[in-house]
């Protein structure tokens, strides 16, 4: 079961892409915000069933035929995603200077997690965040500013941060230089 939920925004971008719809269009039709879309597509929270229903409606699919195209790998040893199948993640906000990369994403047990190669310019803009995941930032090159909650932290190449996402967040780059990082989503089962 919880690999359906990982598999259901990626599920929802691949129905949507492939329909030529804009997020804002499917947003429209299902009753809900852009910025709903576009986190369930990239992994940041799973919709209710209600809300879930409403989209698949919005993509106008059966229930089944949306179901049908997630996969199920439950037995494997190891993942590898070539370079040239990483995807560009669109993003909900206002965000000017991102770049998110998706790499790859996985449900091992009771723990989803994704990974995305993050890339902020410099005088970059995005207000802050939410997520229903841990994250965890590694910096590649370049130095950021995270701010979390009312913290702010510079953060170096070569540093780590993990944190709960569901505490409103941002990356800021004051430098003249893009910041390059590894993000890893462990995302929260949904509460019972």
């Amino acid at each position: 079961m919880q690999d359906y939920l990982i598999g259901i925004g990626k599920r929802l971008k691949e129905i949507r892409k492939g329909d030529k719809k804009t997020i804002s269009q499917i947003a429209s039709i299902a009753g809900v915000s852009n910025g709903l879309i576009s986190r369930i597509e990239n992994g940041r929270t799973i919709p209710s069933l209600p809300v879930l229903l409403n989209i698949i409606g919005a993509l106008e699919i059966e229930v089944p035929k949306f179901f049908n195209g997630i996969s199920l790998e439950t037995d494997f040893k190891y993942l590898i995603t070539r370079a040239s199948e990483y995807t560009t993640i669109e993003k909900e906000d206002e965000a000017i200077g991102f770049s998110y990369k998706y790499i790859f994403g996985k449900q091992l047990n009771s723990i989803g997690f994704e990974t995305v190669l993050l890339e902020v310019q410099p005088g970059s803009v995005r207000g802050k965040v939410e997520t229903d995941a841990y994250e965890l930032k590694y910096i590649l090159s370049g130095e950021c500013y995270y701010a979390i909650g009312d913290e702010e932290k510079l953060l170096k190449e070569g540093d780590t941060l993990f944190f709960d996402g569901r505490v409103p967040h941002a990356p800021i780059n004051r430098s003249s230089k893009p910041a390059k990082m590894l993000v890893v989503y462990f995302f929260l089962p949904p509460e019972q």
